[in-house]
């Protein structure tokens, strides 16, 4: 659980300051207000994907203890932030080289293709594991967080 806390809020530093980034490049290199950039969305993945999901997988590893299952859980951690911080580092790169200017490559599509890939493995190994730590749980206590 300690390490999904400390990944939370390490998402939540890197969201926010990804933010900030965003407010001053385009400001620094006097980007046209209100122009797409994909720096504009970089913040907002750091924040969902990595800061509330986060939260809400230690929420139900509390109630279900879903890192029981090891290995599963171990999968799905490290699948899932490599994914969101590959996919996080090719929106923040993309939107660096619009607002200077430059050409995207379709390189950092296929890097962005492949975070996004991870982070859906690492969903499904999350649910797997979900599945199993809701099955394996007593009848009793499942009664209890149903109510």
């Amino acid at each position: 659980m300690k390490k999904l806390f400390n990944a939370a809020l390490i998402y939540m530093i890197l969201g926010v300051s990804a933010g900030l980034f965003y407010r001053e490049f385009t400001k620094m290199n006097d980007f046209p207000e209100g122009q797409f950039t994909q720096l504009a969305v970089a913040h907002t993945h750091l924040l969902t994907l990595g800061f509330i999901v986060l939260l809400v997988v230690l929420a139900l590893e509390k109630v279900f203890n879903i890192s029981q299952s090891k290995k599963l859980f171990g999968w799905f951690f490290w699948l899932y932030n490599l994914g969101l911080l590959i996919t996080a580092a090719m929106l923040i790169w993309h939107g660096m080289l619009t607002v200077l200017g430059e050409e995207s490559t379709a390189m950092i599509a296929g890097i962005a293709g492949i975070g996004h890939i991870l982070i859906t493995a690492g969903m499904i190994v999350f649910f797997i594991a979900l599945r199993r730590a809701i099955v394996r749980q007593p009848a009793a206590t499942q009664v209890a967080v149903e109510a």
